[in-house]
C-alpha cells in the first residue's frame, strides 16, 4: 500500500492519510474512531459519508467563498479526476479556484451527483495538502429544486441561469416601473455614456424584465442571508449582450437589492466549446472595456463563459477587467484526459473516436457548434502515433468534447459500460501523466490572461 505523503494529517492524536490499495485510494485513519470503526487502524471507502466526515474534521477540505477574490477560475471536472492537476498549476499562481463545478446537464450526461463532485475534490485538497480553499459553484442552474440541491450540500456559488426567462422579442413583462430611473438621463460609466430612449428601455425590459423577476424570486428564497455567492448568466442566448443591456441588469440588480458578485454577459462573435475565440479579437477588446467598466460601476466581476482555450481574446479579458475576473473551463480538461488515451492506447481511442463520429448528430442537440466532421482526417489515413495530433485540430476537438456523456454511457448488447470502465482504469495508470498535461494546458490559460504568479 502506496502512502500519498502529502495526505498525512494528524488530530488529537489521530494520523489520517491517504493510501493507494492497487486498484483504488481509501482512506486510512489510526489511533482513533473518528470514521466509525474501533479505536486503531481501520481502513474506509472514499465514499459520501467519509468525505463528510472529512470536511467536518478539516475545514479546508470543504469549499468556501471565493468570488470575492479578485480573481477566480472555474475548472470544471466532468471525470472526478483532475484536481490533482488543477492543484499543480493554480499553486503556482494568484487566483482562486473553483474545483466544484457542474451544470445539471453535465450531471445527467456524466451519470454523476453533486455528491460525487463535491467529494472528489475534498479527497483530492486532503491527498494534495491544498488548504488554500476552494469554491463549489452549482452551474447554470435553472430551477429551485436544484438550487436547494447544492446548497443543501454546501456548495458556496450558485450561477443562475436566466435563459429561459429572456425574451429576445421583447415581448416580456417586467413588475417593477422604472421609466423615471432611466429616461431622461445619461449615465458616465467611465467615459461611456449609457441612456436610455423610450423605445430602448421598453425592449430592454421586455428582454429581462422576467429574467429580473426571476432572479429576484431566487435570491430573496436562497441567496439573502449571504450563505453563498451568486452570479448570474445572461450568456445563454443567441444574441450578444449589449453594453445597455448589461448596465440595465446590473443597475436593476443591485437597486433590488441582490449581492451579484459576478455577470456573464453573452460577448460578440462566438464562444463555442473546446476552441479559440470565433471573431474579431479588436472587436471584443473594444466591447470588453465597456463590459468591464460597468461592472466596476456595480462591484461586479466581468464572468467569460466556455473559456476554455479562448487563447485570443485572454489578454484583453486580463487587461481590461484590470485583473479582476472570472474564467470558467470544464471542457478542455476532458479533452486532455482524452489526448492521455490516443498516447497511451490507441486501439481503445480509435473504437471511441469511431463512435463519437457515429453519435455526433446526437450529442449536437445539447451544445452550439460549427463543427464540420468532412474535414476531420478520416481514421483509417492516421497512424498510432499521429492521433495526438486530433486534439489540436477545431474540428476534431469539438468532436470529441461534446460526445463526452454518450462515450461515457455507452453499453454494450449485455448492457455493460463500452467505455467507461476501461477509461477509468487508464486515467488511473497514467495519472501524474493527465496531471502534468493539465498543469501545462490550464496553466497556458492563465499566463494568458497575465495572472500574476503567487
Amino acid at each position: 500500500m502506496n502512502i500519498y505523503s502529502k495526505s498525512v494529517h494528524f488530530l488529537d492524536g489521530a494520523k489520517v492519510y491517504i493510501a493507494d490499495n492497487g486498484d483504488k485510494d481509501v482512506l486510512i485513519c489510526e489511533g482513533k474512531a473518528y470514521f466509525g470503526g474501533a479505536e486503531g487502524t481501520n481502513q474506509f471507502e472514499l465514499n459520501h459519508e467519509t468525505a463528510c466526515t472529512l470536511r467536518r474534521l478539516f475545514p479546508f477540505t470543504a469549499p468556501k467563498r471565493v468570488l470575492g477574490e479578485q480573481r477566480s477560475i472555474g475548472l470544471g471536472d466532468r471525470l472526478g479526476i483532475a484536481t490533482p492537476g488543477h492543484i499543480k498549476v493554480i499553486s503556482k499562481y494568484d487566483i482562486m479556484p473553483v474545483f466544484a463545478q457542474q451544470s445539471i446537464r453535465e450531471l445527467d450526461l456524466t451519470g454523476r451527483r453533486y455528491e460525487d463532485v463535491l467529494d472528489a475534490v475534498t479527497f483530492a485538497v486532503f491527498r494534495e495538502d491544498f488548504t488554500r480553499g476552494f469554491g463549489a459553484d452549482g452551474d447554470h442552474l435553472k430551477r429551485p429544486e436544484d438550487i436547494e440541491y447544492a446548497l443543501k450540500l454546501g456548495f458556496t456559488m450558485l450561477t443562475l441561469d436566466l435563459s429561459e426567462h429572456i425574451h429576445h422579442n421583447a415581448d416580456g413583462i417586467y413588475s417593477q416601473d422604472v421609466d423615471g430611473i432611466y429616461l431622461g438621463k445619461t449615465f458616465d460609466v467611465e467615459g461611456h455614456a449609457i441612456s436610455f430612449t423610450k423605445p430602448e428601455l421598453e425592449r430592454v425590459k421586455g428582454i429581462y424584465g422576467e429574467a429580473l423577476d426571476f432572479a429576484m424570486q431566487m435570491y430573496d428564497r436562497f441567496l439573502k442571508d449571504g450563505n453563498c455567492d451568486l452570479e448570474i448568466s445572461i450568456d445563454e442566448t443567441d444574441t450578444p449582450t449589449a453594453p445597455s443591456e448589461h448596465f440595465f441588469v446590473a443597475s436593476e440588480l443591485k437597486r433590488r437589492g441582490a449581492d451579484v458578485k459576478t455577470i456573464a454577459p453573452r460577448f460578440i462573435g462566438e464562444f463555442q466549446k473546446g476552441i479559440d475565440y470565433i471573431g474579431d479579437p479588436v472587436a471584443f477588446d473594444a466591447e470588453m472595456e465597456v463590459h468591464a467598466a460597468i461592472a466596476r460601476h456595480f462591484g461586479h466581476k466581468v464572468s467569460v463563459h466556455s473559456g476554455s482555450d479562448k487563447f485570443s481574446v485572454f489578454a484583453s479579458v486580463g487587461n481590461r477587467t484590470r485583473q479582476k475576473y472570472h474564467v470558467k473551463t470544464a471542457g478542455t480538461n476532458w479533452l486532455e484526459a482524452m489526448r492521455i488515451v490516443a498516447q497511451a492506447d490507441t486501439e481503445l481511442y480509435r473504437k471511441i473516436h469511431s463512435f463519437a463520429l457515429a453519435h455526433f448528430e446526437e450529442a449536437k442537440k445539447y451544445y452550439h457548434v460549427t463543427t464540420d466532421l468532412s474535414a476531420i482526417k478520416p481514421l483509417e489515413d492516421v497512424k498510432d502515433c499521429e492521433l495526438p495530433e486530433f486534439f489540436a485540430d477545431n474540428n476534431a476537438r469539438q468532436l470529441i468534447h461534446i460526445t463526452y456523456g454518450l462515450i461515457l454511457n455507452a453499453k454494450d448488447d449485455e448492457g455493460r459500460p463500452l467505455f467507461r470502465n476501461r477509461l477509468y482504469k487508464l486515467w488511473r495508470e497514467h495519472e501524474e501523466e493527465y496531471a502534468l498535461a493539465l498543469e501545462k494546458h490550464i496553466g497556458k490559460h492563465l499566463e494568458m490572461l497575465g495572472c500574476p504568479k503567487a
